[in-house]
């Protein structure tokens, strides 16, 4: 049936975008150019912000995601990504208003955690408090019989403040606290039953990487990349 043309709905940051793009290729396996995925990118980085719109603060993304999703149908994709974890708290509301499959974060995310062995039975979250309020990602772990566990109030506004960090800073100059604070926050998840930390937000593994924590962690960029590989017929390496 041939390869299929992969679509990337970004600009939520662009520096993710452009992560989940280099992890694409980092996880083909590919000897030559003509070997990797077609990949069209619409990086709209004016769709309006997902944590304001779950709190009721700010005007809902929806239509910008739905005018993005169209543009890359049009432009031939055959299906899309989204890294940005935040917005699928709306993924429902854009897949019932464009004509192209979706894959979800949050069941990606969940398939790679059911596959770990020996089997996890409770993660930590990082993300904003869009998704954390939002519980979509929450409730989706639990059908796979995974409990969650959330910062707390404090810790979850110095995850806050380390994203919008990493937003403001730009490409390679995420302020340097940002590293050590989400990772004292994994830590106080860890020390409340977490086995393993979910990066449930795509500029934190821009920052964060496995070494920096004591128990597994699940790059969400890197999980979504790498299923974005398998369902366009890619191999993966």
């Amino acid at each position: 049936m041939g390869e299929k043309t992969v679509g990337v709905l970004g600009g939520m940051g662009p520096e993710a975008t452009l992560d989940c793009f280099a992890k694409i290729i980092r996880a083909t396996r590919a000897d030559k150019d003509q070997e990797h995925l077609h990949v069209i990118i619409d990086s709209n980085a004016k769709v309006p912000d997902r944590t304001a719109a779950v709190l009721g603060k700010g005007p809902s993304p929806v239509p910008a995601l739905v005018a993005s999703a169209s543009a890359l149908a049009r432009a031939g994709a055959d299906f899309l990504v989204m890294p940005c974890v935040s917005a699928h708290v709306f993924l429902e509301e854009v897949r019932a208003r464009v004509g192209i499959p979706i894959l979800s974060m949050f069941d990606v995310v969940a398939e790679a955690i059911a596959e770990e062995r020996p089997a996890l039975h409770t993660v930590g979250l990082l993300g904003t408090t869009g998704t954390i309020t939002g519980g979509l990602f929450q409730k989706r772990l639990l059908e796979d019989g995974v409990a969650t566990v959330v910062p707390d109030a404090t810790n979850q506004e110095r995850v806050m403040a380390a994203i919008y960090g990493i937003k403001r800073g730009g490409p390679g100059r995420a302020p340097s606290a940002a590293s050590s604070d989400l990772a004292g926050v994994a830590e106080a998840l860890v020390r409340r039953g977490a086995q393993a930390i979910v990066a449930g937000c795509t500029e934190i593994p821009l920052v964060l990487a496995s070494a920096d924590l004591s128990v597994p962690y699940f790059d969400s960029v890197l999980v979504l990349a790498r299923a974005a590989v398998v369902h366009a017929g890619g191999r993966l390496g």
